[in-house]
């Protein structure tokens, strides 16, 4: 398991990654924190058996910055991985995270879609690096960074909604294979709009589509996560 540690002001903030967390495969929350000196403190004063391995860390705090943690972190040579998780998008900013060795930068607000995929590939990047024994390869190294970086998103069609995708993504993740019908009566919307969706998962590829038997007419189009 990935041991993390959130770092946000905010506590309705705090709740909403924590859940978010919680839903991705192989990580937990350890421990929270509110302010910079106590993400500091969190982070360096924890005992070793108990080790931070990713700090989601925000920007703008009332002690302190993302910037001033990650700078104190640092200069203790302190072995943890952060993702700055904030609504600051000045350009200067990004520059100075980065060269302090920031895994991801993630710019609020964003769906829950978006927060998996970014740990799904901090996951991938750590299972690499730990395959890579001994002087590596050149593959493994491109590997290595490639797995960090963010896969191109796709547009979305004309009126569909980022946050109705991620509703039928996730009912569909969840529930095994769904028809056009059964995702409208899960979601609470309209059998075509569900079926939009659907479709538009399945064209990207996300979900593949099989006709289910078994009632009288035409098979109806079922749709499954992808394995």
């Amino acid at each position: 398991m990935i041991s993390v540690l959130l770092v946000d002001d905010d506590a309705l903030t705090l709740e909403l990654h924590r859940t978010y967390v919680e839903r991705v495969d192989g990580f937990r929350v350890v421990a929270e924190c509110t302010g910079a000196r106590a993400a500091v403190s969190a982070i360096l004063e924890r005992p070793p058996a108990e080790g931070i391995d990713l700090v989601l860390l925000d920007m703008t705090m009332p002690d302190g910055t993302g910037l001033d943690v990650l700078r104190h972190v640092r200069a203790r040579a302190a072995d943890v991985d952060v993702i700055a998780v904030t609504g600051v998008r000045d350009a200067d900013v990004v520059r100075q995270m980065v060269g302090l060795g920031v895994a991801q930068y993630l710019v609020k607000p964003f769906s829950f879609a978006v927060f998996r995929d970014r740990l799904e590939q901090y996951r991938a990047y750590r299972e690499r690096a730990r395959e890579a024994t001994g002087p590596a390869t050149q593959s493994e190294i491109d590997a290595m960074l490639g797995a960090l970086r963010p896969t191109a998103s796709v547009a979305l069609p004309k009126g569909l909604s980022p946050d109705t995708l991620d509703r039928v993504t996730g009912a569909v993740r969840g529930s095994g294979p769904l028809s056009a019908a059964e995702a409208a009566s899960a979601l609470g919307m309209s059998r075509v709009a569900a079926r939009r969706y659907l479709e538009h998962l399945a064209d990207t590829g996300q979900v593949v589509r099989s006709p289910r038997y078994g009632t009288p007419g035409r098979p109806e189009t079922e749709y499954g996560w992808h394995p």
